[in-house]
């Protein structure tokens, strides 16, 4: 009421400043962290599918051993690849975080980013040691021969022409890449060889330098991305990591009846099998997950990427008492529900086993989980006809506001938006991604 003149009172309209004060929802800080695990053949989806509502949901069969860690998952249903144009699994790969088309006229890889490496940039590159890591468990299988090929690149690089970025296979190598400086009893003789290294990297830098002043613009083009490359290394050696509570190597187990490069002595149907490799996948999968978390841990990068395979998946799964191969049972041998099943499985029980260990690194009061974003996906939905429709995604941490626990459904919209909704949860302001075709903007409901 206003009292005027004369002691008139008079009635005012209803003021929203009338009302309890509401408390201010605060912005999400951006997401610090960025995994992608990829898993080859896609789903038996009436199998992989929750059942129930948003908030209460009992997990299908297949994402059953994930149930200890559900209230971290937001389980994507509904989205449609569209953006995968060109061979059937190629395409399927290419888009999976590109969002663009198979270049099938030239390189036959992506024509745009992927967003791991658009995330990078934002929050690792020149920042960390590494800009993100790329690492692969039994890569390149059959018609690949162990080579880079359209089959089995997920990652590109964040400017044009937006090359592909091969997966790193040697776990002996990587971890003494990432932890051999964590040695506390390394000798002098590892600031010699640091300092060679170092030398190297400036004489080719000064070399390259010469050669780019007499090029013309596109050739000069490529040298500076070479360059930029080598500076990359050069943080590496600068940048290294010191041991912390939440910093720990993890433990390097035998891995001497593991070959990396198998695949080059594939033929293209999986015929020829490598048996001792083949039956190392569990522990040399379960060491790459290890160094991978801890990479993170140790801030020795912000993002990476972890492939099971290739989208051929021509290996065998003797812990699993399966002799064929994952493409046979996928189609090769006409469609196998029970033995994908299987095989799917057993990839929720690594899935579960990563944002554990996410979950138990203590980063100052929240969990490397509570920061970070982990997305799981695959090249297609359906092994039987190759559909793309209704892709077999998950998300998983907390990072950048992103709520879990819920299983969230869409009603046929492209996967460029999950894309595009990533990178908004790691403060990418953009509204669309990939090939804007199959973009209509971010996705509601997850944050």
């Amino acid at each position: 009421m206003l009292r005027g003149a004369g002691a008139i009172a008079i009635a005012l309209p209803w003021l929203e400043v009338m009302g309890t004060e509401r408390p201010a929802r605060a912005q999400p800080a951006p997401a610090r962290r960025f995994l992608a695990v990829y898993t080859p053949g896609g789903t038996v989806i009436d199998r992989w599918l929750p059942t129930g509502t948003e908030t209460s949901f009992t997990l299908g069969p297949i994402l059953a051993p994930l149930a200890p860690v559900q209230n971290r998952l937001l389980v994507v249903d509904g989205l449609d690849m569209k953006s995968a144009r060109g061979e059937q699994h190629q395409s399927g790969i290419i888009a999976w975080l590109t969002g663009t088309e198979q270049m099938i006229e030239a390189t036959g890889y992506a024509s745009g980013p992927s967003i791991d490496q658009v995330i990078a940039s934002r929050i690792s590159a020149g920042q960390k040691a590494k800009a993100s890591l790329q690492l692969a468990v039994r890569w390149a299988t059959g018609k690949s021969h162990g080579l880079m090929s359209p089959m089995n690149i997920a990652n590109f690089e964040g400017t044009a022409p937006y090359s592909p970025i091969p997966p790193r296979l040697d776990p002996v190598d990587i971890f003494t890449d990432l932890f051999g400086t964590l040695d506390p009893g390394a000798s002098d003789d590892a600031a010699v060889r640091l300092a060679r290294k170092r030398s190297i990297l400036d004489f080719l830098d000064r070399r390259y330098a010469t050669l780019s002043a007499r090029l013309g613009a596109a050739d000069r083009q490529k040298i500076d991305q070479h360059l930029t490359k080598i500076r990359e290394i050069e943080v590496s050696l600068s940048s290294l990591p010191a041991a912390t509570s939440a910093c720990q190597p993890p433990d390097l187990v035998d891995t001497s009846d593991y070959n990396p490069l198998t695949g080059l002595n594939a033929d293209d149907n999986g015929s020829i099998v490598d048996s001792s490799t083949d039956a190392a996948i569990p522990k040399v999968g379960k060491l790459m997950t290890d160094m991978l978390v801890m990479a993170l841990a140790c801030d020795i990068t912000a993002v990476g990427t972890l492939q099971w395979s290739d989208t051929e998946a021509k290996h065998t799964f003797p812990w699993l008492n399966l002799a064929n191969n994952h493409h046979f049972y996928q189609h090769n041998g006409g469609f196998r529900p029970a033995e994908c099943e299987l095989i799917h499985t057993w990839y929720s029980e690594q899935h579960l086993y990563l944002l554990q260990e996410m979950e138990k690194v203590d980063m100052g009061g929240h969990s490397l989980l509570d920061e970070s974003v982990v997305f799981f996906g695959s090249e297609i939905s359906d092994p039987a006809s190759h559909s793309k429709a209704n892709m077999p995604f998950l998300l998983a941490g907390g990072g950048g506001g992103l709520r879990t626990g819920r299983w969230v459904r869409y009603p046929s919209l492209p996967h460029n938006n999950l894309l595009v909704s990533i990178l908004n949860l790691f403060g990418d302001p953009r509204t669309r991604f990939g090939s804007l075709a199959y973009c209509t903007g971010p996705l509601t409901n997850l944050t």
